[in-house]
């Protein structure tokens, strides 16, 4: 039998060992950081209308494909949606930065050491064929997840010493500790996220494969219809076990998602401008300032409104392949950096609509700035040896341009220059060349059409300095196997994160994690400070303590030049048509199109 077999077989069938553990009662909720902010006799979320209507479709038109209905292994593109028909054991509340209410468990105990989690499942839970959500397929998830699930999944669960049903509704966790003889504080809660899938019904199918079998669920939706690549749709389950609970009421209130998938952005958006859809974040400024232009806007019947949030935005960027050699040298990864004129581009393409994106967690308090405070410098003193020195003595800064195009970077362009001939490399003939006489040439990969204006004046800035760059689009899933194998040059790609980062900080940016197939990891950052700053996140005990640690981390990231950034908006942009309403209240994390509800009069 092979070894990890056995190791999972134990998890299921061998009792936890007896240990003295801090005494812990049940709660209702938990937050990473103190209390959470809804008591026990809480009705509903704030930002949610608890008397929505029910019923009507919801439509949105949507680009790329999938061809697969498991979201939670590595192979294929996983259908939208999926998360409305696979359940949790707890939910996330939106207004707070990382808080979890009971769903399919409706308590759990954790002590104060955060050693164990004890799992309550509701009795009420039922998947939607009417059999009751047991402890077994809370193992069964355990186990299938830690063998073949994705890359963040499997590092998560790893934590995982052992695992016991205590009784048929009963579930108890206990967590290995880390070299320094403490528990990692956020595996309560990454527990409580885990996706619960039914044991009997995977009986007989292979988890790690794809599939388009309607997959068996406990959530408010049930797929009804799934065309690979073209559209999938699902309805409301009628008798849905968890439609009261307070974690769900005002949610879910469309009897039918309908979701159509087109290759190009250009035809989604003009699918929902004839009716095709009834609600669209919008990421281009261009459209969004010119494209909803028309009858139905000047009416009323289209609504175009910005809504706030105060959550880290995505942090996008064209991102080097380190694996690859001529990004190996952090001058060369530098230089290009320096190579357009990216207030041009977000003046010229996005209207200057955009925020040019200076952090990896843009537009929230967990962003560097200025130079490190004592709370920081507490954090990267052990790594200073590792670190630029002008990190401790110099704000992090993005090459400055003044707006005109080319002409204007030209100091930015000689900086460049100088730095690849530190690196080895030398114009010939108009091309920059290395030592043995072999030009600069490398591939943007791109899977969105949409990304093409961005990379083509981005290359056209490199031609600039002697360098070869083409840009190649490639469809969905040709474009996701390459990142799993990371096969690129370089990528327009992106990283987000929640306003409590913790353990997928080293899925992203981690050494091991740039070795494993289908990770987030896609620059391949292979740095011990960056693993050691990392992996501290999920050990803050206070807020402040958490900010000081993803702010470093932040910092020596930036510092490391993995990725010339793009542009981010500080602001929703969320198009609808008027009969589609929303609550008031726009959580924390940003609109949750889930709390919205249509009105057939409208």
């Amino acid at each position: 039998m092979p070894c990890i077999l056995f190791a999972l077989l134990c998890l299921a069938f061998f009792p936890l060992a007896a240990r003295a553990d801090p005494p812990a009662k049940a709660v209702h909720a938990i937050a990473m950081h103190g209390d959470p902010a809804y008591p026990p006799d809480f009705a509903h979320f704030a930002y949610v209308n608890p008397d929505a209507p029910k019923g009507g479709t919801l439509r949105q038109a949507v680009t790329g494909g999938f061809d697969t209905l498991n979201p939670h292994v590595v192979k294929g593109v996983a259908a939208l949606g999926l998360g409305f028909v696979f359940e949790t054991m707890l939910s996330r509340s939106w207004d707070e930065p990382f808080s979890l209410y009971g769903l399919l468990a409706e308590g759990l105990e954790v002590p104060e050491d955060r050693s164990t989690a004890t799992f309550h499942l509701n009795p009420a839970a039922r998947w939607h064929d009417g059999t009751p959500v047991t402890a077994a397929d809370v193992l069964f998830s355990l186990e299938v997840q830690r063998a073949h699930g994705t890359p963040n999944r499997r590092q998560f669960y790893a934590k995982v010493a052992s695992a016991a049903a205590l009784d048929e509704r009963t579930v108890r966790f206990a967590f290995a500790p880390g070299p320094d003889g403490r528990f990692d504080r956020e595996m309560p809660l990454l527990m409580g996220l885990m996706p619960i899938h039914a044991k009997a019904w995977w009986a007989g199918r292979d988890f790690a494969a794809t599939t388009l079998d309607p997959p068996l669920g406990s959530g408010p939706y049930r797929v009804k219809q799934a065309e690979a690549g073209r559209r999938i749709v699902y309805e409301r389950v009628a008798d849905y076990w968890g439609r009261d609970l307070p974690s769900r009421r005002g949610l879910f209130n469309a009897d039918t998602l309908d979701f159509t998938y087109y290759r190009d952005d250009s035809v989604a958006l003009e699918a929902f401008l004839a009716g095709q859809g009834d609600v669209r974040r919008e990421s281009d400024p261009a459209k969004w300032a010119t494209g909803y232009d028309g009858p139905a806007l000047r009416d009323g019947r289209i609504v175009l409104e910005e809504l706030p949030h105060r959550r880290p935005e995505f942090a996008r960027g064209l991102i080097f392949n380190t694996r690859r050699p001529p990004f190996q040298d952090i001058r060369v990864r530098r230089a290009l950096g320096l190579a357009t004129d990216f207030a041009w581009i977000g003046k010229t393409l996005f209207h200057g609509a955009l925020v040019r994106t200076a952090s990896y967690y843009p537009n929230s308090e967990l962003a560097a700035e200025g130079l490190p405070g004592p709370e920081e410098l507490a954090v990267l003193e052990p790594f200073r040896d590792r670190l630029p020195p002008a990190l401790f003595s110099t704000p992090f800064t993005l090459p400055h341009t003044d707006g005109s195009g080319p002409a204007g970077g030209r100091g930015n362009l000689r900086e460049a220059l100088r730095l690849l001939a530190e690196a080895g490399w030398r114009v010939s003939g108009g091309r920059l060349t290395d030592g043995a006489g072999r030009p600069f040439a490398f591939e943007i990969l791109l899977g969105n059409p949409a990304d093409e204006r961005v990379a083509l004046e981005y290359a056209r800035s490199l031609d600039r300095l002697g360098i070869a760059a083409t840009v190649r689009t490639v469809d969905n899933a040709q474009y996701q196997g390459r990142l799993d194998r990371f096969d690129f040059d370089m990528t327009l790609g992106w990283w987000v994160s929640s306003l409590s980062p913790g353990n997928e900080q080293l899925y992203y940016y981690g050494s091991e994690a740039a070795g494993q197939p289908g990770s987030r990891n896609y620059p391949g950052i292979r740095d011990p400070a960056v693993d050691a700053i990392a992996a501290s996140i999920a050990a803050a005990r206070t807020r402040a303590d958490l900010v000081a640690r993803v702010r470093a981390l932040d910092r020596v990231l930036l510092w490391g030049h993995y990725m010339v950034p793009l542009f981010h908006s500080p602001a929703d942009r969320m198009a609808r048509w008027s009969r589609l309403k929303h609550p008031e209240a726009t959580p924390l994390y940003g609109p949750l199109v889930e709390s919205w509800w249509i009105e057939e009069g409208g």
